[in-house]
């Protein structure tokens, strides 16, 4: 498809409605600006846990799998939604992380909570500018994206309605995090599973 092409439409309702996943699986929704700790705490996440946890990077499906701008109804936010259902249906639990800003993302993640069976849990990892741009500067790709950027990017307690996000302040080492979400979850209490 030419690149001007309109994307073929994956409006929420045409690919959701649908329970997923069991009454055992877990999903956890890791949000926050860039350099909040997003993918640390995914990855935390998993070597904690082990196999049978899969993580949906929204980095990952946006800009490596489609090469995609982060704009509204964009490709990649039906394709979070779709891969994180496959995999909760596969009998994984699934943490799917980004900085999925709520008017863009909202409605899918809305429904992706109300259509798994299982225990749903979102956090916000809330870090102010400051320590965004220190800890960005470690990131390899500190040279490509710069302060003004970050500053058009950081949108400060971007919390989806509703009240069904626990706010993590900066505060949180990373272990804590890992920690404190591993036992919210019940993770902690959980088998890995050998896949």
């Amino acid at each position: 498809m030419p690149r001007n092409a309109a994307a073929p439409s994956l409006a929420v309702d045409s690919v959701t409605a649908v329970m997923v996943g069991t009454e055992e699986t877990r999903l956890v929704v890791l949000r926050g600006n860039s350099a909040s700790g997003k993918s640390s705490v995914a990855a935390g996440l998993r070597e904690r846990f082990g196999r049978g946890l899969a993580v949906v990077g929204q980095d990952n499906l946006r800009r490596i799998v489609l090469r995609e701008r982060d704009r509204p109804g964009a490709a990649n936010i039906g394709l979070i939604g779709l891969t994180a259902r496959y995999a909760l249906d596969a009998g994984y639990h699934v943490v799917v992380e980004g900085i999925l800003y709520a008017d863009r993302y909202g409605d899918m993640l809305d429904q992706l909570r109300a259509d798994h069976r299982g225990p749903t849990h979102g956090y916000y990892l809330d870090v102010p500018f400051g320590e965004t741009l220190a800890r960005h500067a470690t990131k390899p790709i500190a040279d490509d994206v710069s302060e003004t950027q970050l500053r058009d990017w950081y949108r400060p307690r971007d919390l989806l309605p509703g009240g069904l996000e626990t706010v993590i302040g900066p505060d949180s080492a990373l272990h804590e995090t890992v920690d404190r979400i591993m036992l919210d979850t019940g993770l902690a209490h959980l088998p890995a599973v050998d896949r």
